[in-house]
């Protein structure tokens, strides 16, 4: 017990924030679960619940949902971190999604149905990168109706799978910092974007592939970077969820007066991450 109540105590010492990789196929929310209860098994907590909120051992959360078709970096916060999540992470995201040219679906991804067809024969290499510089820079987008974005308090995305009638939410003003074509092999291409807080991917793809008077979907989307996180370099595999490597990966919480300092800078120059 007392050896139990020692490594208990060692991992509610940790506070900061850290990555970890986001394989495609669980929601974020599975993924934070299976970490949480990766680390109560380690400090010896026998049938951890990590669902049960009340009376938690280990605080932990995670900043900015990856759709679970998506996989990459996602950033979690431990312990005091869970309240540095949208302050330390006010910097720019970057992705690699792979598209798929001629076919549109509900959910803008491949997990949704086929709801459009369009031929992409008169696209070139020449007219998508041409047409790729519209959607750079500050622009308006509206957000995919399957999305982690609320109606009265409930997800629109779990509305619409009830078979409730969902309305898109008004366009907003969002930041792609840089845009590229790394692969153009109709109909699949591949694109990397840096952007800033509420941007969507997927609704990038959609309204691009509208542009070219055709439609796409997203075949698969990867998040490579997040604040100061990088797949590579900081996304822990979950073969490496143990106290050790997270307590080597940890950035700790910046004194109360950076917070604050922080807080103010990211209020003024950034939106909060979704």
């Amino acid at each position: 017990m007392a050896a139990q109540s020692s490594s208990l105590s060692k991992l509610q010492s940790l506070n900061g924030i850290f990555a970890i990789y986001k394989k495609q196929g669980p929601t974020s929310a599975d993924v934070l679960n299976a970490l949480k209860k990766v680390l109560l098994k380690e400090a010896g907590i026998a049938n951890p619940n990590p669902r049960k909120r009340k009376k938690q051992p280990l605080k932990i959360g995670h900043g900015g949902t990856l759709d679970s078709n998506a996989s990459g970096v996602l950033v979690v916060g431990i312990g005091e971190g869970t309240k540095m999540l949208t302050t330390m992470l006010a910097g720019s995201k970057k992705y690699r999604a792979v598209g798929e040219l001629g076919k549109a679906t509900d959910t803008l991804d491949v997990t949704g149905n086929v709801v459009e067809e369009k031929s992409y024969d008169h696209i070139t290499k020449e007219a998508f990168e041409e047409k790729m510089k519209q959607f750079t820079g500050e622009i308006m987008q509206v957000p995919p109706l399957y999305s982690a974005l609320k109606k009265d308090g409930q997800r629109m995305s779990v509305l619409l799978k009830q078979g409730q009638e969902v309305e898109a939410k008004p366009a907003r003003p969002v930041t792609v910092y840089s845009l590229s074509l790394q692969d153009f092999s109709p109909p699949y291409f591949t694109i990397d974007v840096e952007c800033g807080g509420g941007f969507y991917v997927r609704s990038l793809v959609d309204d691009l592939a509208k542009a070219l008077s055709s439609c796409a979907h997203i075949k698969h989307l990867t998040r490579t970077k997040q604040g100061q996180f990088m797949l590579e370099e900081h996304a822990l595999k979950e073969d490496r969820w143990t106290w050790t490597d997270i307590s080597q990966a940890l950035q700790p919480c910046p004194t109360s007066s950076g917070l604050q300092n922080n807080a103010k800078k990211a209020k003024s120059k950034h939106k909060p991450t979704i």
